[in-house]
This record gives structure tokens, C-alpha cells and sequence, in this order.
């Protein structure tokens, strides 16, 4: 550990925030209709875009018909993109010459991309054609980063309204948050990366020349354009299968820097995004304090563990200061953690480095981070929506303590809402640890791991983990590009995205009709440090409680293995 690691982590997740503020009041901005400084522009071509798709925007949905809006709209996105990467042959912008993609997985691709956890069971520069990058999956990004952001936007309104009817049209908010918010950001990153060498090419690849004078022969894609948005929109995945480890992907430390940033500042903008919405811009601020807090502490462990030498290797007598296994030997361990910790907490998923390779209690911080409900900050308006639940959840515990019926930003938290939050949150851990359950039993299942043990059980735990929590990261080892895993794991992340997401619309429509409520003497003050600290414990104990008996079977178990292991060596 040096200061210098520490400052590069303290930067990551510091400038994540910072910027994530400025842009958060322009996202408020956009999900009210307010005017921005794009509205000369894209005002014209926001009406056009109605005036095609028949969509009133200023007519209000229940939540219901919001919710079925949103279930129809990707699910359409879905069988649209499963036709592209099965008709992948015969369409144009196929230099490679690449064939349509088996059923199975097209399906785990198609389900992927639309519910923005990007998982990929295959390598992007030997499957997928630029049509099918550019077109296919490339959309998705920006579709399913804007049907979390809907989300978001439609609970804040429930908070706001006091007897309400609709939380807004998800059209308008889909349109909204694309054209304003995504589509430029977007264009702006991209041009930055394309100038600081990232590859930006329609050709197939390009040959070079090797230091021993061989040819050597380079996929190329148009990568800047892609990255940008995989980042932006927190999706994850990417055009190469080594990833942000690539150098046509992320050829310097300052691109690192950049696309680490880029994983984080939307998702912590729709927290204060949600916060100017709601009017509780001191209430958000505590829940961005816990959530930084969880983020930062569990980064910081990682970097702690992976700062010293594999004890097997200490055991043979090899000279070695860190885990530099799985590493990107241009970035080190402080930049391959600063990576590894955001990415996780975020539904981003995309990688430096490979995460098997880390220490076996860093991969389980890994796990842990995304089994707490990809809430540190998690997807754009995904996870604030996701956070406020477990905030409701919090002031619930606390009502129980009291006898009070508890209140949040003005709302009675009644039954039916903690229905509904248990509803969202309970998916994720049925996903994981059901198919978990299953697949470590099943020969076929089996058949796609690498190692037997508690190592073999982590590469389960970390597959499904990544599928339910719409996350897309791999652990690796595992062959997952077969009938059982691209299956199974497409059916994870359909519940790890559309219950909560339906759960929160159904909480929303449950708040929007309830009055607005002056803070009294008894209301708990959710605005300061003791609130974040009980939320803090809520958000451990609900993860604890749920997956800590397989992360003990896990990558506890091996961590102890492995120490005994060197011990006797």
C-alpha cells in the first residue's frame, strides 16, 4: 500500500461524485421538463419523435399502465435485438464474415443488453459484426440505461404529489433522458476518447508488425463510440472479450482515469438528480453518505488484501510485493481496485482486470458488493430507486422501535409499501442462491467450471450474483457459453431487472396518492449521520443475513485454505 494508491482511489471515487452533482441538477432538469440549454435543438426533434410514436407526453400514467408501458417497450427491444444476432450473417456491416449466433445465445445476449447488465458469454471481437455492436447492441445501451432513469423519475414524483393520480408518462421520460441527457454525453465522452487513441473504425482490422517481424492481424470496431455509452449508461460489457484491459480499449493511465470516472457520475447524478426532484436535498445527501461510506470502506479492503503477495507464493520463496496476478501491469493494484470497487457497486460490469485472480476474501467483497442490491450508486436511477426502498425499510425498523407509524420525505410508509419493497428486494437472492443451488448439483452445470471447491463455488456464486444484479462483470474460469448458463442466467437477470423495477412503480403508485405530510415532533430525521448509519446497518444485515452462508462456503472457506496451504508448504 503506498499513499499514492490511496490517493488514486480517493480521486476515483471523489471526482465520481463531484461531477455526478452538477450533472444530477441538469437530470432533475429533464425528468420536470424544465428548460435546458439543449431545448433550441432538441425541443423540434423531441416533438417529431412524439408526433411519429402517437405518445401525448403530458398525459400522466398510473402505475400500472406505466409499468406495462415499460414491460412492453423491452420486451420489444428484446426480440428485436434476438433477431439482429440471429440474422447477424445476412446483415450489412459484416466485414468479419461473422455467422448469426446460436439460440441460447442469442437469448443471454438479447436478455443482457436490454436489462442493462451486459454479461457476455462470448468474445465481442470474434462473435458479434460492427452491424450488430453498432446497432444491436449498442441501442440497448442507451434504452436500458433511460428505463432506469424512467424509474427513478416516476418515484420521485410520488413523493412530490399529495393525492396524485399518475408518476408521469414513461415515453416522455425514455425520450427525455435519451436525448438530453444520454445521446450527448455520450457524444462528448466519445469524442474525447477517439482523440486519446481509442480505436473508432468501420474496418474489419488492421495488420501490424511484430518486434520479431511477424504479422500480426488487429480486430478493429468502433470502440470510442461504444465505450462511451457502456460506461455512461452503466452497462458494461465491450467489443473486446479482455475488455478495459485491451489497449485499443483503454491504451493509457489517463483513459483509465476517465472510463473509471465515467462508471460511477450518472449513477451518483440520479441520486441528487432524485434529491432536487423530491425537494429533500438534505435527505439524499445522507443516503449518498452511505452509500460513498460502503463503497469507499469495501474499496479500501480490497485494496488492503490484494497489497500483499499470494501466500502461495510467499511459500515458494518468490520475491513478490503484491497480488499482481490478473492484473494490467500498465495500471498495478491501485488502479485495477479503483476499478474493481466501482464497478461492482455499480450495475457497470465492465473490467481491468480479471477478477478471479484477486485474493479469494477481494472476490468475495466483490460479491458482497453486488448482493447488497447494486445501490453504491448501482444504475442510472435504478439504484437511488433501490436505495429509497431501503431507506423505507429503515424508517420502518425504526417506527417498530418507537410504535410510530413511520414516515419518508413526507410519505406514511404503511403495508402495503414494505409488500412491496420485500417484493424488489427479495428477487435478487432468490435468483442467485436458487439457480446457485441448483447449478452446484447439476452435471451439466458443472461441466462449464474450471475448478472444483470453494473456488468452483465462487465462480457459480460470482455468475449468478452478476446476472441477478443486472452487473455483467465475469469472474472467469467459468465456460458459460453453453444451453445450461446462457439459460439459466438470462432467466436471472429478467428477475433481477423487471421485479424490483415493478415492485418500485407499484410503491410509487401506492405513495402518489397519499397526502403530503409536514414533518412533525415525532418524524425521524432522516437527514443526518445517525439516519445513514441505521441504513448502513440495514443494507449489511439484509446481505449479511442473506448470502453469508454461501460466501462462507465460498471464498471464506478458500481464503482459509489457502493459508493453511502455505503454512504447511
Amino acid at each position: 500500500m503506498t499513499l499514492q494508491g490511496w490517493a488514486e482511489i480517493a480521486l476515483t471515487l471523489g471526482l465520481s461524485v463531484a461531477l455526478g452533482w452538477p450533472l444530477g441538477l441538469y437530470l432533475s432538469r429533464v425528468w420536470n421538463g424544465e428548460r435546458t440549454w439543449l431545448d433550441p435543438v432538441l425541443r423540434p426533434v423531441e416533438r417529431v419523435f412524439y408526433g411519429l410514436a402517437g405518445v401525448n407526453p403530458d398525459r400522466s400514467q398510473g402505475w400500472v399502465g406505466y409499468a406495462g408501458a415499460l414491460v412492453v417497450f423491452n420486451a420489444m427491444g428484446f426480440l428485436l435485438l434476438y433477431a439482429i444476432l440471429r440474422l447477424q450473417g445476412g446483415l450489412p456491416l459484416n466485414p468479419q464474415g461473422f455467422e448469426g449466433v446460436s439460440p441460447h445465445l442469442a437469448f443471454n445476449t438479447a436478455v443482457s443488453f436490454v436489462t442493462n447488465t451486459n454479461w457476455q458469454s462470448y468474445g465481442g471481437e470474434a462473435t458479434m459484426s460492427t452491424f450488430s455492436q453498432m446497432v444491436g447492441l449498442t441501442t440497448q445501451n442507451f434504452l436500458s440505461a433511460a428505463t432506469g432513469a424512467a424509474i427513478a423519475a416516476a418515484l420521485a414524483r410520488a413523493f412530490v404529489a399529495s393525492r396524485g393520480e399518475g408518476i408521469g408518462n414513461f415515453w416522455a421520460d425514455m425520450t427525455r433522458t435519451t436525448l438530453y441527457l444520454l445521446l450527448p454525453a455520450s457524444i462528448v465522452l466519445a469524442a474525447v476518447l477517439a482523440g486519446l487513441g481509442v480505436a473508432q473504425s468501420l474496418a474489419a482490422s488492421a495488420t501490424a508488425t511484430t518486434l520479431e517481424g511477424a504479422d500480426q492481424t488487429i480486430a478493429l470496431f468502433p470502440v470510442a463510440s461504444q465505450l462511451a455509452i457502456k460506461m455512461l449508461g452503466i452497462n458494461g460489457g465491450g467489443v473486446f472479450n479482455a475488455n478495459s484491459a485491451h489497449p485499443l480499449e483503454n491504451p493509457s493511465a489517463l483513459t483509465n482515469l476517465i472510463t473509471a470516472v465515467s462508471i460511477n457520475v450518472l449513477g451518483w447524478a440520479a441520486f441528487f438528480a432524485f434529491g432536487r426532484s423530491v425537494m429533500a436535498k438534505k435527505e439524499v445527501r445522507a443516503l449518498v453518505l452511505a452509500g460513498l461510506i460502503l463503497l469507499g470502506g469495501l474499496t479500501a479492503a480490497m485494496y488492503v488484501a490484494e497489497s500483499h503477495p499470494a501466500p502461495a507464493l510467499q511459500a515458494a520463496g518468490i520475491s513478490q510485493t503484491v497480488n499482481m496476478e490478473g492484473k494490467e501491469t500498465r495500471f498495478g493494484v491501485p488502479s485495477s481496485v479503483a476499478w474493481a470497487g466501482p464497478t461492482t457497486g455499480a450495475s457497470n460490469g465492465s473490467v481491468n482486470s480479471m477478477h478471479a485472480s484477486y485474493l479469494p476474501l477481494s472476490g468475495g467483497i466483490q460479491m458482497f458488493l453486488m448482493q447488497l442490491g447494486e445501490i453504491l450508486p448501482g444504475g442510472i436511477g435504478s439504484g437511488i430507486a433501490l436505495m429509497v426502498v431501503m431507506a423505507i425499510l429503515s424508517v420502518f425498523v425504526a417506527g417498530l422501535m418507537v410504535g410510530r407509524t413511520p414516515e419518508y420525505l413526507g410519505k406514511k410508509i404503511e403495508a402495503r409499501e414494505i409488500q412491496y419493497a420485500m417484493i424488489g428486494l427479495l428477487a435478487m437472492p432468490a435468483a442467485i442462491l436458487g439457480f446457485g443451488a441448483v447449478a452446484a448439483i447439476c452435471p451439466e452445470a458443472l461441466k462449464g467450471l474450471l475448478n472444483a471447491g470453494p473456488h468452483g463455488l465462487s465462480e457459480i456464486l460470482y455468475a449468478y450474483t452478476s446476472a441477478a444484479a443486472n452487473n455483467g462483470s465475469a469472474f472467469a474460469g467459468l465456460t458459460a457459453n453453453a444451453p445450461w448458463w446462457n439459460t439459466t442466467l438470462g432467466l436471472g437477470m429478467l428477475l433481477g431487472r423487471f421485479v424490483p423495477a415493478v415492485a418500485v412503480l407499484a410503491i410509487a403508485g401506492s405513495l402518489v396518492v397519499k397526502p403530503k405530510l409536514a414533518p412533525s415532533a415525532g418524524t425521524l430525521p432522516t437527514d443526518g449521520g445517525l439516519f445513514a448509519g441505521l441504513l448502513i446497518g440495514v443494507i449489511l444485515i439484509l446481505g449479511g443475513l442473506q448470502f453469508f452462508p454461501a460466501l462462507a462456503l465460498g471464498p471464506i472457506v478458500e481464503h482459509f485454505q489457502m493459508l493453511a496451504a502455505a503454512a504447511r508448504s
